[in-house]
């Protein structure tokens, strides 16, 4: 991510424009992974909530593509998930800050449940990881950890998922282990 500046939260009009057409043609390149979705309507639902342009900021930066994958029909909220085809580079991270504080040696820079907060987005859960495989083949090199549930946790350990042999997998390890091929994926509800 950026230098400690970056952590202002607000994006410059210039700014704002190359992000709303970065979106937007990824957008209408990818228009399976949202049919019946209009994009002058996200675009609409983005420019009223200025701070969520911030948050698809940082996935972009990290290369996390994000894109739209559905809308909720209660509530009109559109969902957007990192969509790159490898882990976003948000990698060799542990899973929490629990983990991190308890690792005597080689601490990874961040953990995935603290660097997810500062960006303003979620951990995709094992069942959103598995929805967005539906919409394409992802994560064939690289893994990435999903929300772990807290009975897995208190025990000390966390859930990851990949894409192998065309088949979605969920795997767990020690949460403060971290691998230069995983990652996470996140999620911004707009």
């Amino acid at each position: 991510m950026k230098g400690t500046d970056y952590y202002k939260r607000t994006l410059s009009t210039s700014e704002c424009e190359v992000l709303f057409g970065t979106l937007k043609a990824r957008f209408e390149k990818n228009m399976h992974r949202h049919t019946g979705i209009e994009w002058a309507k996200v675009q609409t639902r983005l420019e009223a909530n200025p701070e969520k342009l911030w948050s698809l900021d940082a996935m972009e930066i990290t290369v996390g593509e994000p894109d739209v994958v559905g809308q909720d029909e209660t509530t009109g909220v559109y969902i957007f998930y990192d969509c790159s085809a490898e882990s976003p580079k948000r990698r060799s991270l542990c899973y929490d800050r629990a983990a991190l504080d308890a690792r005597k040696e080689f601490k990874p820079a961040n953990s995935v449940v603290d660097m997810a907060a500062a960006m303003g987005i979620e951990l995709l859960s094992e069942e959103e990881y598995r929805a967005l495989q539906n919409l394409g083949k992802f994560d064939q090199k690289t893994s990435n950890w999903v929300k772990t549930p807290a009975n897995i946790r208190k025990l000390g350990g966390a859930i990851f998922c990949d894409r192998r042999y065309d088949t979605v997998f969920m795997y767990h390890n020690g949460a403060d282990s971290y691998y230069a091929a995983r990652g996470f994926r996140g999620s911004l509800r707009v």
